[in-house]
């Protein structure tokens, strides 16, 4: 399906923002998975889900079955979660697999590495092994992985830039927080779902003009005015604060900070979002990741985590935190399922930008546009 995006690639103050059918259409939904997903570093799950050995996901990417697992030698890997023989779904629940990968369909067996190790009565009743069933040729589907900020990045058509190259400018602004990261899933998880585009939470998530309005307790301090623009085109957008806060416990405890830190960071916050589905935030005592799960053109599913810099961190003060960020996060919803619904207006032409507030959300824009007018990416 296509769109006229001309003017999505206009300079800002006559740009016009990405027409109706990108956010409501189902063939354009379906348009978006190679350039925008497949093509390019998606976050799938994070690394503190796969703790120990065997520890292994299923994840529904875009349609597409995979599974994480950390495998014996201690390397988290990210397979297409399908058995070789008849395409039988191999993980169908998050679970810790003590021995080999095994089908429940006809008994394939598969090492934590992927490797095919046994294919009972293959060749027959109680032959396991035929001379046309060569095992090191049938082994898993690998997909190419990384892990950045405690998130599991993939790239399912294996031909992106190295995860390193694609985002090396944003790994090198947050490189004082290239630090192990803790997290306790029991506190420190929560899930949103929105009935929107997900690309609407990512435009949201840029800019923060709507600040005053929608996030009231959180611009008493942390105000409009003291927020800055994070634009490096072509590469990322989002937003930070000059004026962070630490949260403090009944007993003004705080959280440690990451160690190492730039004075920038005494009050500094940045929240940038990794392309197309990873929200990210960083502060001097903990970070966030928001993973976006798209189950269709109006259906988003988020899932927050939040990190911190030490592995003992206090519980009441990790709760107390959850619950400030899943706050703010809510009072979101509103406004993305809201201009959800005006994108079934016909007479909606993408809207117009702030030249002074709207830089992140146009350069977001304009990432979608080039890569669906290029077809096979920018």
């Amino acid at each position: 399906m296509a769109t006229d995006l001309t003017q999505v690639l206009n300079p800002i103050e006559t740009a016009n923002g990405l027409p109706n059918a990108h956010y409501t259409s189902v063939e354009m939904f379906e348009a978006e998975r190679g350039p925008l997903w497949f093509q390019t570093w998606a976050g799938v799950c994070i690394e503190a889900e796969l703790p120990e050995p065997g520890d292994a996901k299923p994840v529904d990417f875009l349609g597409v079955p995979l599974f994480a697992m950390r495998g014996k030698d201690g390397q988290v890997r990210v397979f297409q979660n399908v058995c070789r023989h008849r395409g039988m779904i191999l993980v169908d629940a998050p679970r810790r697999i003590e021995g080999a990968i095994r089908c429940p369909y006809h008994s394939w067996c598969y090492s934590h590495e992927g490797k095919l190790v046994a294919t009972p009565h293959v060749g027959g009743p109680g032959q396991n092994a035929h001379p046309d069933i060569d095992r090191d040729q049938l082994g898993l589907i690998e997909v190419r992985s990384h892990i950045w900020m405690g998130v599991v990045f993939v790239n399912l058509s294996g031909d992106a830039p190295d995860f390193a190259d694609a985002h090396a400018k944003l790994i090198d602004r947050w490189a004082e927080f290239d630090a192990p990261l803790y997290t306790d899933l029991a506190d420190s998880r929560f899930t949103l779902t929105c009935e929107t585009n997900w690309k609407l939470a990512v435009e949201n998530y840029a800019e923060s003009y709507h600040l005053p309005w929608v996030h009231p307790g959180l611009n008493t301090y942390s105000r409009l005015e003291d927020h800055y623009h994070i634009d490096e085109a072509g590469a990322f957008s989002g937003q930070g604060t000059d004026v962070y806060q630490q949260i403090t416990g009944e007993d003004g405890a705080t959280f440690p900070d990451f160690p190492g830190l730039s004075p920038k960071w005494d009050k500094a916050g940045e929240y940038i979002t990794v392309t197309p589905n990873v929200m990210l935030g960083v502060q001097r005592d903990h970070t966030f990741a928001i993973i976006l799960e798209p189950q269709g053109p109006t259906r988003t599913v988020e899932q927050i985590y939040l990190f911190y810099a030490a592995p003992d961190t206090d519980p009441a003060l990790r709760r107390k935190n959850a619950e400030l960020w899943e706050t703010v996060f809510r009072e979101d919803i509103g406004v993305v399922e809201g201009m959800q619904r005006g994108r079934s207006a016909p007479g909606f032409d993408g809207g117009r930008f702030s030249p002074a507030m709207d830089g992140p959300t146009l350069a977001f824009h304009q990432w979608v546009a080039r890569r669906m007018a290029a077809g096979t990416g920018a």
